[in-house]
């Protein structure tokens, strides 16, 4: 599965900076209006505007699958950490005799009581 993630970011990195490569002329973006009617502008390559863009685009679904991932991680935590206790024996528990001496219940009861003389 490695090997398949590896190749598809080369692929995609190769065919990014083909874009790149392919559309270096350089293009006025305007920002926003000015009083005067003019644009505040930059000249920038196409590439490194669709780049951007592509980036900006990208953000929310990563931020989102960061948080379901975090928030994932917790609840498996929480989920561990109430089984954990639950598996615990209890401390204040009252604990039978013939489990703390050792014997089961069916050799603690056919052994013969001696009668002290």
């Amino acid at each position: 599965m490695q090997i398949i993630r590896t190749v598809a970011w080369i692929a995609l990195t190769a065919i990014l900076v083909a874009f790149i490569a392919m559309n270096w002329t350089k293009v006025p973006v305007n920002l926003w209006p000015l009083e005067d009617g003019n644009y505040v502008h930059f000249e920038w390559p196409v590439g490194i505007v669709a780049l951007l863009f592509f980036l900006l685009g990208m953000a929310p679904p990563w931020l989102y699958l960061r948080a379901v991932r975090w928030r994932m991680s917790r609840r498996i935590a929480s989920l561990e950490n109430s089984l954990r206790a639950s598996s615990m024996p209890s401390i204040n528990a009252r604990p039978d005799s013939p489990s703390t001496t050792g014997a089961t219940p069916l050799e603690a009861s056919s052994t013969p009581s001696s009668p002290e003389a």
